[in-house]
């Protein structure tokens, strides 16, 4: 097996637990390379640190799987990793839709896992993972018997690893609009169509956090997509609920939600411009009991953060403007280019150019079948904070 050598000075992030290595962090390379292939990790002074994938042509040179010197990468390998992780899904309740797998914090870097019902959508987001599709297959077969599994490879970032975007039927073909429960409700699941794997699992837990704020309220839901977190508001007691969205496929299927769950007459949506409106409407004095606000991560590099600040800023600007004295301010980050501390700190400059006083009522970070490891810090990406506004 090829062995890697780190270097001396930049070593210890990999040892306190980290799995991914840099090419700038190798020192040298003993034995053929071949992009996907399984490598040994050792420190410069020859210490044994782990096993995992190697691709010259990724800025992360390689992922590390174990560090077990007597694990075998294999197919048994990955059929005891999503045992495990499926295991620990079910401690905490999450049986019926899951993050059955979540990359890093699975040990299986670059792998991404939903489960909806008895529906499977896997991600294989770097080459060394893509390589055992059929392992990672074979083994959701022998643990779930699921009525189908799908690919939702339609993701840029596999294309830094050499690999081409693609979706499609990993088993047999099956109907990929999905029905599913949460907390109570029920929501369309567009498989082939949806965004990322079709749903926003890791919102689950969250939209119960709104459960009594909303209650007799007129509600604003600014980047609704599908409608899920107005969808919520009119079954816990909304008075009112209009729901903003820019694609008229993501509100069509809003409306659908409402229906799905009799929730038509209260729960309006409209295909706009949610920055134009919260813009316009804070202008005209309109009035809001509750606002939410889950808008599309506004960076996905660090080039362009000061944008991403400055657009978190806006429009939580906005959405405070826009509520009566005491009302609710609903709101999240999903890019974890914005750590948790920065996220609070935009919100208190919105606050401050406002010139409103907030109250944390709550703040949380994705559901926990999202699992956080604290010394991989992208385990920890989203944020959401409910705060009193007067």
């Amino acid at each position: 097996m090829t062995k890697v050598f780190l270097k001396k000075k930049i070593q210890s992030r990999i040892l306190t637990g980290h799995p991914w290595i840099f090419g700038n962090e190798v020192g040298e390379t003993s034995g053929p390379v071949e992009p996907g292939d399984i490598v040994s990790v050792f420190t410069h002074n020859g210490v044994f640190v782990g096993k995992g994938y190697i691709n010259p042509q990724s800025q992360i040179l390689v992922r590390l799987l174990t560090r077990d010197k007597d694990e075998e990468i294999n197919d048994d390998f990955f059929l005891h990793r999503l045992q495990k992780a499926w295991e620990y899904r079910k401690k905490l309740g999450y049986v019926e839709n899951c993050r059955l797998v979540f990359g890093e914090a699975d040990e299986l870097p670059a792998l991404i896992i939903d489960k909806f019902n008895d529906y499977l959508v896997i991600q294989t987001l770097a080459l060394g993972m893509d390589r055992w599709k059929d392992a990672i297959c074979k083994a959701l077969t022998q643990i779930f018997n699921p009525k189908g599994i799908y690919e939702r490879n339609d993701v840029p970032v596999r294309e830094l690893e050499g690999l081409k975007q693609q979706k499609g039927f990993l088993s047999e073909p099956f109907d990929t609009n999905v029905i599913i429960n949460e907390n109570g409700l029920k929501f369309h699941v567009d498989i082939v169509n949806g965004q990322k794997t079709g749903y926003f699992l890791d919102q689950q837990d969250n939209r119960r956090e709104i459960k009594h704020i909303v209650q007799g309220a007129d509600v604003l839901e600014a980047f609704c997509y599908t409608g899920t977190f107005s969808c919520h508001a009119g079954y816990y007691g909304a008075k009112s609920v209009l729901g903003l969205d820019i694609s008229e496929n993501a509100v069509a299927t809003a409306r659908r939600n409402a229906e799905l769950n009799n929730l038509q007459d209260v729960c309006k949506f409209q295909a706009v411009n949610a920055f134009d409106v919260l813009k316009q409407w804070s202008k005209e004095e309109k009035k809001f009991d509750v606002v939410i606000l889950d808008p599309p991560a506004f960076t996905k590099s660090r080039e362009n953060i000061q944008k991403a600040i400055t657009g978190y800023k806006e429009i939580n600007l906005r959405g405070m403007k826009l509520l009566k004295p005491g009302g609710f301010l609903v709101t999240a980050s999903c890019t974890n280019l914005v750590p948790p501390s920065l996220f609070l700190e935009i919100i208190d400059m919105a606050a401050k150019d406002a010139r409103k006083k907030i109250r944390q009522v709550s703040f949380q970070t994705q559901a926990k079948d999202h699992p956080i490891l604290w010394n991989i810090e992208n385990t920890t990406y989203l944020k959401f904070l409910i705060i009193e506004v007067s």
